[in-house]
Formats: structure tokens, C-alpha cells, sequence
């Protein structure tokens, strides 16, 4: 995606920076966008071809590839870090007490709350918990997988969901009544999402893929007219808006604003692990007999193949959400019938013969390496006797599998960095590494964080991070909390004393 606002990107000289993770001594420079050289650094006036514009010494700092969130949900992201935030919450009981303590006025506004796993809880959600402790103003508690709402009796009557047995609804249900919620008003919305961006930015994030709900490519369009994002932004596009995206003749990768493009088409298989909805082949323990015991399809195969191939045929590249080993095996299926590029989105637990399929099929697989370390114990109960095939980064790198990073936002944090030190270390606490074989080295960790740049060349984009520290020196908790200097996304400074 090119820039399309009108005053171009200033020149820079980047002088004694480190070129990569372990890399030698160099100097670079940027002009319109791009790198234009590179050279080694002398400790003299080594010709870059500046013809102006400032030189900065980073005084050997390591110069890495920008790194990519490849799977986020921006506006819920936003909204998130202005919500009651529920992460690390232990039981229903606890929740209903956090919310006593924010309740507030009861002026008829919605309390939204953010982040509670309720895998592992003593205790079910239900609403007259809710209602116990708050029962005159509304209350909506969307789950950490964002697959799950839990609300309280009068946010239900607000929705028309007053005869709803618990106040707990999961999937394509707590989807729709989210959606008939008051809406935040767009300005607000897309004052945080510019916010967010900023904050991302700050991080090292030089480009994400949006995956939020609704007609994301609307919102980015509306947003670039206001707006310069901090970061580079592709729009996925949802079926509902497949027609109007075809009609207009958008396909995936089209510039729609300033670095803003279209992205893939979001199709589900399934739902996910904390819900047990995610599809399995082995029923879930204490499930067995039951409709769910498997988990969910969201989508028949034969749909997913025809709107896969619709989508294809017109240039929008399908992104599918799969999680559970049976699920990956109807996704990996479907890109086998449609020989079409696109991605796998999670691929959390994966059938030994599916492995090999992700390359074979040029499949790449959009993974959340913090999702293994926060998910682990639900994992191994929910999982029991599958865990050694779960969150198998190992596994997939070397059966040939391209690895792309993202966080889920704001189901883990919108960092690049915590992706990559639990990718590296497989826990995220003082325990032991959980299934240590599936360890990344850093250099893959990196590349997988990067969309797959390893080097930094003549002629790619400037999307460049500057970090204090150089990863291949860094233990895990550096890793997690890395010092970015400063960030770079399309030669222009985004974050750092520079910008």
C-alpha cells in the first residue's frame, strides 16, 4: 500500500545502527517511503546519497524489520482499554464483586466490562449474580475469546433477551445482542481506535490486520479521511459485505485510504477453546453424549468451499478462523478444493497429518503464541491427552509452515513483543515451559512477527523498528517488555524522539 497523502515522506540518514537482530554496523537511508541504500558502516562519511535531510547517530542501536499484529480487533481493542477490565479473574463470584465496586450512577448507561475466562471457574455466570449486585443498570461483560456475553436481567430487557434463562450467550447469539447495544458514537470510537494505533506504534507495530466485526472497510475508509493511522491498516471484509466489496471491485491488498488496504474475507469453522465450541474429533471431558460435545461447526463445509471460492475468484483472499483439529481439517480441506492463497487464523490444535498440508498448500498460519501460554491450563483440561499437538509453532515451522504472529486484541495484549517471548519461552509465569518442544528460536520468532521480512534491503518499504536492546541478547522478561527507541512506518517516524 502505497501513501497517498500529498506532502511525501522526509529523507533520513540512520547512521552506526546494528542491521538486524546479531547484525553488523551500518548506515541507511530512507527517502519517499523507502530504502534507498544501504551500506556498512565506517565511522566516516559514508555516501548514502542523503542530498540532505537530517543524519541520525543511533549510536548502535539494533534496526529490525517493522513487525505486524496479524490479527486484531481494533475498535474492540480500543473500547477494551476503557472498560472494566475483568483478565486474571478467578470466578463468577469475583466478577460480580469487581462490578459492585464500579457500579456507579444508574443512569440507564451501559457498564461494559472486558476479559473474563470462565474455563477454569468454580462457579457458572449467570444473571442474577449480576443482578444482586446491580440490578437497575445495565451491565455487559463480553469474554476474553470474545465468544461469550455475560449480562445482567436489565441490559437483557434492553436487547429484547428478558426471557434469556442465564444472561450467559455464547457465539453467533452474544455476537447480535452486542450489536444492538447502544453504539459508542463514532467519533469517540474512532478517536480511541487513533489512540490505540499510537499506542501499537509504541511497541514497534508497523502494520496490522483488522479482523474487527462489521464493515471494516466502512470504518477504515471513514477513519483515513480524518486521519493518518499510526500503523498500516488491511480491512478484513465479513460475508455480509462480500456482495458490496465484490461489487465495488475491491480485492485483497487494494488501497481504500492512507495506508489504509483491504484484507481477507473472515470465515468461521468453528468456535473457540474456552467455550468448548471449538471442533474437535475427541469430545470434550464431561461432555461425552451431549449435542456439544465436540464443539461447533459454524459454517457446513460445502459453504465454506462456495464462499471461498466466490471470494478467490474476485481477488479477496480467505483468512478462516479455525480452532479446534477437526476444524483445521475442514479449513485445510477447502483451501484444497479452491487452490486459492490466504491463511488459517489460530490453528490451536492440528491433526499429525495436517501439518505438512499448511506448505504444501501455501496456507499460512496466523498464530497467537500468547494464547499458549494463557491458555495452558484450560488446555490441559479441556485438551486432555492432546496437548503435545496444540499451539505446535515447532511443528509447523518445520513441516515447512509460514508462521505470521498477531495477539487477537483485545484478547491478549496488543504487543508484538509478548507474542514473541511466548513464542520463545512457552510460559509466561514461573512455571516450566509447556510443551518446550514447540519452541521458536528468536530469528523465527522475529520473522514470524515481521509477515515474514528476515532482512532489511534496498527497495522494501521503510517500516522499521529501532529496539535499545538487541533481541538475541534478551532473556524472556526483556524480551516481554523490549525497549523500542523508535518506530518507523513508511519513512515517516511514528514513535521515539524523532517523530
Amino acid at each position: 500500500m502505497a501513501d497517498t497523502a500529498s506532502a511525501p515522506a522526509p529523507a533520513w540518514t540512520l547512521a552506526r545502527v546494528r542491521l538486524g537482530a546479531g547484525g553488523p554496523l551500518a548506515r541507511l537511508r530512507v527517502a519517499d517511503g523507502r530504502i534507498t541504500h544501504v551500506v556498512p558502516e565506517t565511522g566516516g562519511d559514508t555516501d548514502t546519497g542523503a542530498g540532505g535531510g537530517p543524519v541520525l547517530d543511533l549510536d548502535g542501536r539494533v534496526l529490525l524489520p517493522g513487525l505486524w499484529d496479524a490479527h486484531v480487533h481494533l475498535a474492540e481493542w480500543a473500547s477494551a482499554r476503557h472498560r472494566l477490565d475483568l483478565a486474571g479473574t478467578t470466578s463468577a463470584r469475583e466478577v460480580a464483586d469487581l462490578v459492585r465496586a464500579r457500579a456507579g450512577a444508574a443512569d440507564g448507561t451501559v457498564l461494559y466490562g472486558y476479559g473474563f475466562r470462565d474455563g477454569l471457574w468454580p462457579d457458572a455466570p449467570h444473571k442474577a449474580l449480576l443482578d444482586a449486585v446491580l440490578p437497575d443498570r445495565p451491565v455487559a461483560l463480553v469474554s476474553a475469546d470474545l465468544h461469550a456475553a455475560w449480562f445482567n436481567s436489565a441490559c437483557l430487557a434492553l436487547v429484547g433477551r428478558a426471557d434469556h434463562p442465564t444472561g450467559l450467550i455464547r457465539e453467533h447469539e452474544a455476537h447480535e445482542v452486542l450489536a444492538a447495544l447502544p453504539a459508542t458514537p463514532a467519533e469517540v470510537l474512532d478517536g480511541w481506535v487513533e489512540e490505540a494505533c499510537r499506542a501499537a506504534a509504541a511497541r514497534g507495530v508497523t502494520g496490522v490486520i483488522d479482523f474487527q466485526f462489521g464493515d471494516t472497510v466502512a470504518d477504515w475508509e471513514r477513519r483515513s479521511a480524518q486521519f493518518r493511522p499510526a500503523v498500516r491498516v488491511l480491512a478484513a471484509v465479513y460475508p455480509s459485505f462480500l456482495d458490496a466489496a465484490i461489487k465495488r471491485g475491491l480485492r485483497t491488498g487494494d488501497e481504500i485510504g492512507s495506508l489504509v488496504g483491504v484484507g481477507p474475507l473472515k470465515l468461521f469453522t468453528d468456535g473457540s477453546l474456552n467455550t468448548r465450541t471449538a471442533l474437535c474429533r475427541d469430545p470434550y471431558p464431561g461432555l461425552e453424549g451431549t449435542d456439544g460435545a465436540h464443539g461447533i461447526e459454524q459454517t457446513a463445509p460445502d459453504e465454506l468451499v462456495r464462499l471461498m471460492r466466490r471470494a478467490a475468484a474476485h481477488g479477496i483472499e480467505p483468512a478462516v478462523h479455525a480452532i479446534g483439529d477437526r476444524a483445521n481439517t475442514v479449513a485445510l480441506d477447502a483451501f484444497e478444493a479452491v487452490r486459492c492463497r490466504g491463511r488459517i487464523e489460530h490453528a490451536q490444535l492440528l491433526s499429525p497429518e495436517d501439518l505438512p498440508r499448511f506448505a504444501e498448500l501455501g496456507v499460512i498460519a496466523g498464530v497467537q503464541p500468547r494464547h499458549a501460554t494463557d491458555d495452558r491450563d484450560v488446555a490441559d483440561r479441556h485438551w486432555i491427552g492432546r496437548t503435545e499437538r496444540a499451539f505446535a509453532y515447532g511443528d509447523l515451522l518445520a513441516a515447512g509452515a509460514r508462521l505470521e504472529f498477531g495477539s487477537d486484541a483485545p484478547v491478549s495484549p496488543l504487543d508484538p513483543w509478548l507474542a514473541i517471548a511466548s513464542a520463545v519461552s512457552r510460559t509466561d509465569d514461573e512455571r516450566p515451559a509447556w510443551h518446550p518442544e514447540q519452541r521458536l528460536a528468536v530469528p523465527d520468532a522475529l520473522v514470524a512477527a515481521a509477515r515474514g521480512r528476515r532482512l532489511i534491503r534496498v527497495g522494501d518499504p521503510a517500516d522499521l523498528v529501532v529496539a535499545d536492546t538487541d533481541p538475541l541478547d534478551a532473556d524472556p522478561d526483556t524480551l516481554r517488555t523490549m525497549p523500542v527507541h523508535a518506530t518507523m512506518t513508511n519513512g515517516r517516524w511514528t514513535h521515539g524522539p524523532y517523530s
